[in-house]
């Protein structure tokens, strides 16, 4: 019994070191830090950045009881992580690498992630690291995209949301033709702009499947599935947006292409694929509970199969 105290002691001993490391790597990473949170307040492509440390944090205080935390596993191979962390930074703010500002950021943020993770792993050893793999590499989504990920991206959701709407208007027999991320319908030409291509509210139902799916389903198919499926619910829920937004234009009041609902709209549809996103996550739950239920213990004939295995 008297091992314990110290047993407390030293896990008191590396939460401190932890902590100690995270304020280092806050001094040393201040800018990028202080330039990433800038992003996540001014661009509408970085605002899921504001939910992630919180989230992350929220699912380890969740989680705690379910592992223990050893501290005697391969802690050496924090180190193995932090060092070239720091090294990556130091050359980024003094080195002679030349990287536009937006690559430099991401590289920075990505160290800084690297940093942190290899500071758990050096306190608490790598048992730890694997009993909160979810939270913890959930921090690499406060990595801002370089700009040239980034224009992809937007360029991919604008001409895809314009495809989507099209098939819409196809279904309802309006005759439409696409370019890009320009639409025609008689009458009216209509262009997806850059502005309009919801990234802010498709990075959100990301960032909201993959939460889900770490919290409700357990094998890793089912969870992928989930997660996937967020892509094409994006596309869909501004193809949606566009379409009742342009008809609503055409039949009702011009003044729809640029009222309250073009404008604010984002989370009406946004809560339409969450629902979709709910319904999905559902099935896979049921699918599961039907998995654990055809096993062996639910089996009536099991009691006797399993007193049959175990007689001498």
């Amino acid at each position: 019994m008297s091992t314990l105290p110290g047993l407390g002691q030293n896990k008191q001993f590396r939460f401190f070191q932890l902590c100690l490391f995270i304020a280092v790597s806050v001094a040393l990473w201040w800018r990028s830090i202080a330039s990433t949170l800038q992003l996540a307040l001014s661009s509408d492509a970085y605002t899921h950045i504001l939910l992630i440390i919180p989230l992350s944090l929220a699912l380890i205080y969740i989680e705690r009881k379910q592992h223990s935390v050893a501290t005697n596993s391969r802690q050496w191979l924090g180190a193995v992580l932090m060092i070239p962390a720091l090294l990556l930074q130091l050359l980024l703010a003094w080195g002679p690498m030349h990287f536009s500002a937006s690559d430099r950021l991401a590289l920075s943020m990505s160290a800084l992630v690297v940093f942190w993770i290899g500071a758990v792993i050096f306190c608490f050893g790598i048992q730890t690291f694997k009993s909160f793999l979810f939270p913890l590499c959930f921090l690499f989504l406060i990595i801002p995209l370089p700009d040239l990920a980034l224009t992809w991206v937007t360029a991919f959701l604008q001409q895809q949301s314009a495809w989507a709407a099209s098939i819409l208007f196809r279904m309802i027999g309006v005759p439409v033709a696409t370019d890009g991320a320009f639409l025609s319908i008689p009458g009216l030409n209509i262009e997806v702009a850059r502005e309009c291509s919801s990234i802010r509210s498709s990075t959100m139902l990301v960032v909201v499947t993959l939460m889900m799916a770490h919290l409700f389903l357990r094998s890793w198919w089912r969870k992928a599935l989930l997660v996937l499926s967020a892509i094409p619910l994006s596309v869909a829920k501004n193809g949606l947006r566009i379409f009742v937004i342009t008809e609503l234009a055409t039949r009702v009041d011009p003044g729809f292409l640029n009222g309250k609902l073009h404008h604010n709209g984002g989370p009406i549809f946004l809560s339409l694929a969450v629902i979709t996103i709910l319904l999905l996550l559902w099935g896979l739950r049921k699918t599961e509970e039907r998995k654990k239920g055809i096993g062996i213990g639910a089996n009536p004939l099991a009691p006797s199969l399993s007193r049959g295995l175990g007689r001498p």
